[in-house]
């Protein structure tokens, strides 16, 4: 029963993990106009993507810093995602064995 717990638990997580990633490739598309909001699809995914992520960036946002443009807070939470999924979850696994 754990075991199916802890698997779902990675795929969740990667799947976070690659939201993130493609939000901040996106960003960078949007910033240096290879890719715009005017564009109806573009909007949306972006505006989809951004209410997945706002949740998970907005507690990081009022720990750290302002760093003016440059937001660290996908970093922090991909860190924190590598950190559950090889320390802590195989932890969890090793324990209940």
């Amino acid at each position: 029963m754990l075991l199916s717990i802890v698997q779902i638990l990675y795929i969740l997580l990667s799947i976070v993990w690659w939201i993130i990633v493609i939000q901040a490739v996106m960003s960078w598309l949007i910033a240096f106009n290879v890719i715009n909001t005017h564009n109806d699809f573009v909007r949306s995914v972006w505006q989809a993507l951004d209410k997945i992520t706002e949740p998970l960036y907005r507690p990081i946002r009022k720990i750290l810093p302002d760093f003016g443009a440059l937001d660290l807070s996908p970093l922090v939470v991909l860190l924190v995602l590598y950190i559950l999924q090889t320390v802590v979850l195989p932890n969890l696994l090793a324990s209940a064995a």
